[in-house]
């Protein structure tokens, strides 16, 4: 009997010894190789959660503000000093960069092409002597302002393609503006008694509406491909 349980017991050992092996290959992998792997998946989860959580880069915004200044104090030294044909003598000249406005509207945000017209007619009359302050800061600089803002409202680059359609909506929208601007300010003017008010349609007509509907939609594309070589980080309009 003795003999029978020292066998068993020995039997018993010897299996509790070459099993433990076993025993420990199904238990799992070693600690070094599961910390191996639990670092790995670690490193892992963190890089999945940083491309996951990454906020995007939102363009330059003060870009955008200083442009429009210097293409508003642009506009009236062009206004004041770059208007070869006359159509009123040493009066009323053919403003052939009236244009400017609404192309910084549209390129750059409504807000910039509001800078761009208000200051800039505020430039130009102060250039040419012209300065009115009931009427240039009020009537004459918002409305010529308001030439700048529809546009940009209307049209932004980085939603719509530069078509043939979309460039002849640009003309309409200049069109429309630009005879708003110029009937309220030949009746600021004519109020002033300084010009009748359908002599001051006419002729202000030719020189600001002209410029708008043809050099607006001809100098967009040009002008934006030159935005986007410049900045091909882009930038956020204002």
């Amino acid at each position: 009997m003795n003999g029978e349980k020292e066998a068993s017991g020995g039997s018993s050992l010897l299996l509790r010894v070459t099993s433990l092996p076993l025993l420990q290959s199904l238990a799992g992998p070693p600690n070094g190789m599961a910390l191996a792997l639990f670092s790995r998946g670690e490193r892992i989860k963190g890089h999945v959660m940083s491309t996951t959580t990454a906020a995007p880069v939102e363009g330059n915004t003060l870009f955008p503000i200083v442009l429009s200044i210097v293409a508003a104090a642009a506009t009236g030294v062009l206004w004041a000093y770059a208007n070869p044909i006359q159509l009123v003598p040493g009066v009323i000249q053919w403003r052939i960069f009236a244009f400017l406005p609404p192309l910084v509207g549209i390129l750059l945000g409504w807000k910039s092409g509001f800078i761009c017209g208000y200051l800039g007619t505020i430039v130009w009359s102060l250039l040419a002597g012209t300065f009115i302050p009931a009427h240039s800061l009020i009537v004459d600089g918002i409305m010529v302002g308001l030439t700048g803002l529809v546009p940009g409202l209307m049209f932004d680059p980085a939603k719509q393609t530069f078509d043939r359609a979309v460039l002849i909506k640009i003309a309409a929208v200049c069109l429309i503006v630009g005879l708003v601007m110029v009937a309220a300010v030949s009746a600021s003017l004519a109020y002033l008694g300084i010009f009748p008010f359908w002599w001051a349609m006419g002729y202000l007509g030719l020189s600001d509406i002209v410029p708008m509907l043809i050099g607006t939609p001809l100098l967009v594309i040009p002008a934006y491909k030159m935005l986007k070589s410049a900045l091909p980080g882009g930038f956020k309009r204002f």
